[in-house]
């Protein structure tokens, strides 16, 4: 008899990963605040190839409103300033020869409202990639019961199981997501 754990197992497995993923995307939303994150999609081209500009650059945030890049090496500092204009991170780098400084716009109302449209764009994806992972498991567990040999009881506790475990990623989701429309509303 197989036991019905492993796919309730499974299936929170899959949600937890969901979680993990939408907490990625919404570090990347800037809010307003100045966050290192919004610039892990710059690639800086470094003797041929694109890299991530966490490998030729150290980011730091030394106020609220400013990101300041300082290139390891001087030389490829025009390729860093080349690399932000080019991504969509929507703001103009400030170059002294040393350093590269980011100043971070406030928000206008219509870029907020954008923002928020596209968190909950991510929420939403988040939650069908939840709702995906309790359907393969509750498909499997009633699978189960013609080719297992699983008893119906123990399936259907377990597909509560699987419906609560369901439930709780859905409740994280639109707390991360009400936390995010709130970071980015707030003025």
């Amino acid at each position: 008899m197989v036991d019905t754990k492993q796919y309730v197992k499974a299936a929170e497995e899959k949600m937890t990963f969901a979680i993990s993923y939408l907490d990625e995307q919404l570090a990347h939303i800037r809010a307003g605040k100045a966050n290192p994150k919004i610039l892990d999609g710059v690639r800086v081209v470094y003797y041929g190839s694109p890299v991530p500009l966490a490998n030729v650059a150290t980011v730091t945030v030394p106020d609220a409103k400013t990101i300041l890049i300082t290139p390891w090496e001087k030389n490829i500092i025009r390729d860093i300033e080349k690399a932000i204009m080019d991504s969509e991170v929507g703001i103009t780098p400030e170059n002294n020869g040393e350093m590269i400084r980011l100043g971070i716009p406030p928000l206008t109302e219509e870029r907020r409202r954008q923002l928020a449209k596209q968190s909950k764009q991510e929420a939403e994806t988040a939650k069908v990639s939840i709702r995906n992972a309790r359907r393969d498991a509750i498909e499997a567990l009633k699978k189960s019961i013609k080719t297992d040999n699983v008893p119906e009881d123990v399936e259907k506790d377990a597909e509560a199981e699987v419906q609560k475990i369901h439930d709780k990623y859905i409740k994280k989701v639109d707390d991360l997501y009400a936390a995010k429309e709130k970071e980015i509303m707030t003025v």
